[in-house]
């Protein structure tokens, strides 16, 4: 599904995807550990406290995906496990390959 979107710094009828994600924090290393349906299971070594772990989300999501910072969203969830991000710049094709590859050295 591909949106465009108007949030603050995306420019107008820009490609953008969204992305359901269950965060568990607290984790021996920061990783894509698997899905189940419409969501990604994203483990980030970071607590939970004082939005650490969605950093951490967004700082793994920017390497993972190769956009910047800027480009990633939590739209909803800040402070539960589940969160609809937006990623602009990538469609839900690509957002999807890129989760989904394996990590290359």
């Amino acid at each position: 599904m591909v949106k465009t979107h108007s949030h603050p710094g995306a420019q107008p009828g820009s490609i953008s995807a969204r992305i359901l994600v269950r965060l568990t924090p607290r984790s021996s290393r920061n990783e894509v550990a698997g899905r189940e349906g419409d969501e990604y299971r994203i483990r980030v070594t970071y607590p939970p406290v004082d939005g650490l772990a969605n950093q951490a989300l967004i700082d793994f999501l920017s390497k993972r995906l190769r956009v910047g910072k800027g480009n990633i969203l939590i739209l909803a969830g800040k402070t539960s496990r589940l969160k609809r991000i937006l990623i602009s710049g990538l469609s839900q094709e690509e957002v999807s390959e890129r989760l989904q590859q394996p990590l290359t050295p």
